[in-house]
């Protein structure tokens, strides 16, 4: 049979509590548990368009598949160097229902955000990192650098 005290009934409620307020914590904290390690790079990625007057990220429709993964409807690859984001920041537009993948690769380590998916990714220097999820909530979304408080560009889901 186990006994609690109420000193340990006390300890044990304090640690809850504890434990709540660092899940409930900001998006930029580093201990934020939706921060993913950063993934390979794609096995698959489409190359990066040769328009020129396309000013947004480079988003391909063409399903690409890893491993991992289900077939991604939607890659967005993004490059940063000396705080220049390439393509420069735009709007991307998917369909709601879409399985997206960001790629960003950044000459510098930073974190990358998905605000309303609260989704992110270590970016260490140099190394392509990717967020993948289901656009399954419509509106206007910053994807967004944390340290260098870079927008990258601005998802619509429609």
């Amino acid at each position: 049979m186990f006994v609690r005290t109420p000193a340990a009934r006390t300890s044990a409620a304090l640690a809850a509590a504890a434990l709540a307020a660092l899940v409930l914590a900001g998006c930029g904290q580093d201990d934020d548990p939706s921060v993913a390690t950063p993934s390979t790079a794609p096995t698959s990625a489409a190359p990066p368009s040769a328009t020129a007057t396309a000013p947004t990220p480079t988003a391909t429709s063409a399903p690409s598949a890893s491993a991992s993964t289900a077939a991604v409807d939607q890659q967005i690859t993004v490059t940063i160097a000396k705080r220049r984001v390439d393509p420069p920041t735009g709007r991307v537009t998917v369909s709601k229902g879409q399985l997206v993948r960001i790629t960003v690769t950044s000459d510098v380590p930073d974190e990358l955000h998905v605000h309303g998916y609260d989704l992110g990714a270590r970016l260490p220097a140099g190394t392509p990192a990717s967020v993948e999820f289901r656009a399954d909530k419509t509106g206007l979304f910053e994807v967004e650098t944390h340290e260098t408080e870079l927008v990258l560009f601005q998802l619509v889901v429609r």
